[in-house]
């Protein structure tokens, strides 16, 4: 199962994302990601280009709460050159603006609403949303378990499990310790983000963000 760090807090990019990413260098990390909003574009971008140029997959995640600006940050994506996008519910419209590009694409079952983000959906509903995202080309579902409001959230993580197949679950959201690892691992995720557990350095009894960074990666390896 793969850790993918997001340099986020309370769903939004961090201020000094720039400073952070130069100071992980060290720990190798394989997956990082940001949100589309809480920095600007050109940071975004400079962002982007020193994760990929440090071996690791980068990661734009959609947290916009209009369609419209959720459509824009995927164009976002394709402009910054993201290997992956994460979120939104729009498929069809976010297929159309990916064609053509190499990002591969990870809608949000469910019905996911507000800022920070929680998620409306019963299992079968997260079911018959991931497999309808597959039939559009999807590569898997980015799934807010820990955000849910109507069900519980390895019921969910099992649900979506169940759909894809062979094809990518991440579980996204309220990561925060290592029971919630154990979880979703045993649930079937292949994937799982943290974001604002490691910044407020409530992960681990860790005292630095480093000592979180590695708290995490010991869960996973």
């Amino acid at each position: 199962m793969n850790f993918i760090f997001m340099l986020t807090r309370d769903d939004r990019t961090i201020p000094d994302c720039l400073d952070v990413i130069a100071q992980i260098m060290p720990l190798n990390i394989c997956h990082i990601g940001f949100k589309d909003i809480g920095a600007d574009l050109e940071t975004l971008r400079t962002l982007n280009q020193k994760i990929q140029a440090s071996g690791a997959v980068s990661y734009l995640e959609v947290v916009a709460t209009s369609p419209q600006a959720a459509l824009n940050s995927a164009r976002m994506a394709v402009e910054i050159g993201v290997n992956r996008l994460l979120g939104g519910t729009q498929v069809a419209e976010t297929l159309d603006i990916l064609n053509g590009s190499n990002i591969n694409y990870y809608p949000f079952p469910g019905t996911p609403s507000g800022h920070p983000t929680k998620l409306g959906g019963t299992p079968t509903q997260i079911h018959a949303h991931t497999c309808d995202f597959l039939a559009q080309g999807c590569d898997g579902v980015d799934l807010l378990a820990y955000r849910a409001t109507e069900a519980e959230p390895v019921a969910l993580v099992e649900a979506a499990r169940r759909a894809l197949g062979d094809k990518t679950l991440i579980v996204a959201g309220d990561i925060n310790g290592p029971e919630r690892i154990a979880a979703v691992r045993n649930a079937g995720a292949d994937a799982f983000t943290i974001g604002s557990a490691a910044f407020n350095l409530s992960f681990s009894p860790a005292t630095t963000l480093t000592g979180q960074l590695q708290a995490i990666m010991e869960c996973v390896g």
